[in-house]
């Protein structure tokens, strides 16, 4: 019989209470803005290492770092560092400008009066080219500013318009990190999780562009935006995504738009050639915290593997959640919890790879349906968080051109992650389990 060791999960407990309370304290009792962000998690992260490595007497120190090599070893840690950091080059090349003329391309094609609805779809392309959220919301909330103040849509809802959209991309683009994470931590290929993905997001796309224009073309008052865009900075994020939907090995997509992106930027001038290695170094150091977290826990994880901590966690999970649908509502619940507790979406993830994966053993689950189920459940949540990162920068962003919001004016707007969230119960009540 396995082990079971509840207490062997107490360096989780540790990383939570520390992580959540500073950030609570810094956040809302010193009044410090962006305060969960100020907290070094790789050093939290380290403090729940040492508390596991305290644990366990009877295992020596040197049979202790053999767990941990063990762990850290695994072919999909590797993997997930080496994309993570050819994803980092990729944003790093490629620039904000080509993210902007994706944009105000899409927005001089439509009627003025649809804008809001736009700003969603253009939201929804650009962190799908990009695979970053956070990315998304700072490149085009000033753009949803710019249109709100035009044609007097409510700056609230053009905010949550571009919020809602960048977690769609978020969710389901080739080089966003919790893609990666999701994917290499339960062992399934990008394009199987994408088309398993894409049948929750899109629905819940639909709905939420629906209600976006229902409630924007009312209030258009005649005015338009007009900025200037360059078409062939689009080429590099059209080539990524094309290379990922038609599913291409991940590493040569991404080389593809690290030269490609590459030649373009240099061709049009828009970066010196001199400076472009120290784009890619810069943009693989923005993605040095991630890969550090994933090293961390895949660590700390194998350590309470070995102490029989997930044998406890799976246990009290069957005690609740019974036959595969309960499994799948588990683990979204699982990643949900793990994401209100660290307010990042990708450390959420690679914390419960571990568990999720041992519970689609025991439930039965495909890698396809459970990388799936983990990144939608992580994106609902971040989605909304009134501390998130997605919150805090668009709130920041509105505020330095001069427009005055806070979160609990932004929040019921989120349409996006609400319709995703139902969507995903529907997918995991109604839908059905493809067998090999």
């Amino acid at each position: 019989m396995e082990k079971r060791n509840g207490k062997a999960l107490l360096p989780i407990f540790v990383f939570v209470v520390l992580y959540l309370g500073l950030g609570i304290l810094f956040e809302y009792g010193l009044r410090i803005e962006m305060g969960f962000y100020k907290i070094p998690v790789v050093v939290i992260f380290l403090i729940a290492l040492l508390v596991a490595c305290l644990q366990n007497r009877s295992l020596q120190l040197n049979d202790k770092l053999a767990v941990m090599g063990t762990g850290i070893s695994d072919p999909n840690i590797i993997t997930m560092i080496l994309i993570f950091m050819l994803a980092g080059i990729f944003v790093g090349v490629v620039g904000r400008s080509s993210a902007n003329s994706v944009a105000y391309f899409i927005l001089s094609l439509i009627p003025p009066q649809f804008a809001v609805a736009v700003l969603f779809i253009v939201s929804c392309l650009v962190s799908l080219a990009m695979g970053t959220s956070v990315g998304t919301i700072t490149l085009i909330v000033p753009i949803g500013i710019a249109v709100a103040k035009a044609s007097g849509f409510s700056v609230p809802l053009c905010i949550a318009s571009v919020m809602s959209g960048a977690m769609f991309g978020d969710n389901l683009s080739f080089i966003s990190d919790t893609t990666i994470a999701a994917c290499n931590g339960q062992g399934c290929k990008m394009t199987d999780k994408f088309k398993e993905n894409f049948f929750i997001a899109l629905p819940a796309a639909i709905v939420s562009v629906i209600i976006i224009f229902v409630l924007s073309v009312k209030s258009y008052n005649g005015g338009f935006v007009a900025e200037k865009y360059n078409l062939i900075q689009t080429i590099p994020y059209i080539l990524v995504l094309i290379g990922g939907i038609v599913g291409l090995n991940v590493f040569l997509v991404l080389i593809i738009g690290v030269i490609s992106g590459s030649v373009i930027m240099i061709a049009t001038g828009m970066i010196a050639p001199t400076d472009l290695l120290g784009n890619m170094g810069t943009g693989a150091a923005g993605m040095f915290e991630t890969s550090m977290v994933a090293i961390l826990v895949a660590a700390i994880c194998a350590l309470i593997k070995e102490y029989g901590g997930f044998a406890a966690l799976l246990h009290w999970i069957k005690q609740v959640f019974k036959g595969r649908r309960g499994g799948l509502l588990g683990m979204g619940l699982l990643v949900g919890l793990m994401d209100i507790a660290t307010a990042n979406n990708t450390v959420a993830i690679v914390m419960a790879n571990p568990i999720a994966k041992e519970m689609s053993k025991d439930y039965g689950i495909s890698s396809r349906k459970a990388a799936s189920i983990l990144d939608t459940f992580s994106c609902v949540f971040q989605g909304i968080l009134p501390y998130g990162a997605q919150m805090l920068v668009a709130i920041a962003a509105a505020s330095g051109l001069g427009e005055t919001v806070n979160a609990f004016e932004i929040m019921p707007k989120l349409f996006y992650p609400y319709m995703l969230l139902i969507s995903s119960l529907l997918f995991i009540f109604f839908g059905k389990e493809k067998q090999k």
